[in-house]
């Protein structure tokens, strides 16, 4: 699903992919039929009457889901609004955190031995905390989205960094402070990048 549609947005799943694929396997010459059904989220990439012109198939697009795929054949190719509709339940957001956590796994390692808790809270957020909250924090721009995440979670941090050494002086507080507050919303909004070409909200 949306492999699909991120690949046909960004032109390597497109038009001309598409036709050179049916040009290359001579897909006429192996079917008795001239259309060709194709994934409802590659819709952005492809431009059916340049298919159609190209090759003399018609492109129909499907439904979201490969399991609606059966009712879609059996109800003459009609798709149902439902069968149309892109769900990204809790569900499928808990399934994006594990490629980003074994990807950071190495780094967040080196960092628990050296006893940085900062650093290692911001880069649990940007990797598991934010595909759960996604729908909840404002904007739509993944940037933004872990730059307010790193925020709000560099506040408590930057508190304790300020209140906790009393007998330090102030610019030394106040400096520590900084540190979370500038570092936190880089690590979580670039972690949050990755996740660009999972889900339906870019």
């Amino acid at each position: 699903g949306i492999n699909v549609w991120c690949a046909a947005g960004k032109g390597t799943f497109g038009t001309e992919e598409l036709i050179h694929r049916i040009q290359t396997v001579q897909l006429d010459t192996l079917l008795e039929h001239k259309t060709i059904l194709l994934p409802q989220l590659r819709g952005s990439g492809v431009a059916a009457h340049k298919v159609k012109k190209a090759t003399g198939f018609r492109v129909r697009y499907g439904p979201v889901q490969a399991h609606d795929l059966p009712e879609f054949l059996d109800n003459g190719m009609q798709t149902t609004a439902e069968a149309r509709r892109i769900r990204f339940t809790l569900w499928d957001r808990l399934v994006l955190p594990p490629v980003e956590f074994v990807a950071a796994l190495l780094p967040l390692l080196l960092l628990i031995l050296l006893g940085a808790k900062g650093p290692v809270a911001a880069i649990l957020a940007g990797t598991i905390l934010f595909p759960i909250l996604l729908p909840w924090i404002p904007t739509h721009a993944f940037s933004m989205q872990g730059f307010i995440l790193g925020g709000m979670l560099a506040i408590p941090f930057a508190m304790d960094a300020f209140l906790k050494r009393a007998d330090s002086a102030v610019l030394l507080r106040g400096a520590w402070a900084l540190v979370y507050i500038l570092l936190f919303p880089a690590i979580t909004s670039y972690l949050t990048l990755h996740f660009t070409g999972c889900t339906p909200y870019t």
